[in-house]
């Protein structure tokens, strides 16, 4: 359920202040008809505003199992994380877990496309270096290509896990094949096109299972 659907165009701004905001989201949560469920997920904005604290008082009557938080590994990110781990421990929400999302960039080193710089700009070298690797060392066509997208050289998101102590669930990798499932509105698990995340988040849902 999403405003989303009751907009006439989809690239419509929704400009509103507090109070009409948090009157939709009480509708959202207490008028729907959900029928039976057996989760219900709100995907919430980060931080600690308006919109969080209404979601709680809405839920709390029929019970919040808890917050999953989803951060990247940089240090700017965690600052508001842990602020929100804060909230959550004030308002009496449970934190299920942290999750690292883009912990890094994997994929196939198939699914890479390489260049040649020079001086008249970049030169597409993709199938000549994929013919040299194919017939130097075919091996390494089964190798993930693995590069860091932002600095986690403090710790990321698991040192502060243990510092807040709070569970860490772990680290899901920037997935090329994962953001074109999400694009498609297909599963993640149905093939094994997500090779680099799909096991991850696997164990991820496998933890949280065992929360329950």
């Amino acid at each position: 359920m999403s405003i989303g659907f009751m907009l006439r165009n989809p690239d419509d701004a929704v400009i509103w202040r507090g109070p009409r905001k948090n009157g939709l989201i009480k509708q959202l949560l207490k008028d729907v008809d959900w029928g039976e469920i057996d989760y219900l997920v709100v995907d919430a904005p980060p931080g600690t505003s308006d919109e969080h604290i209404s979601i709680v008082q809405y839920l709390q009557a029929t019970g919040i199992d808890g917050a999953i938080i989803v951060t990247t590994p940089q240090q700017i990110s965690l600052i508001g994380v842990r602020k929100e781990i804060n909230f959550c421990k004030k308002v009496g929400v449970p934190v299920l877990g942290v999750l690292e999302n883009i912990s890094g960039l994997r994929q196939p080193l198939s699914d890479l496309k390489f260049v040649k710089p020079g001086e008249a700009g970049e030169t597409d070298a993709t199938e000549w270096a994929l013919n040299y690797i194919k017939e130097k060392a075919p091996e390494l066509l089964s190798v993930m290509a693995c590069s860091e997208v932002f600095d986690s050289s403090k710790g990321g998101a698991e040192k502060m896990c243990r510092e807040m102590g709070v569970p860490f669930l772990g680290k899901v990798p920037m997935d090329l094949q994962l953001c074109k499932a999400a694009e498609e509105g297909r599963s993640c698990f149905a093939d094994q096109k997500c090779s680099a995340s799909a096991p991850a988040l696997q164990s991820i849902v496998k933890k949280l299972i065992k929360t329950e």
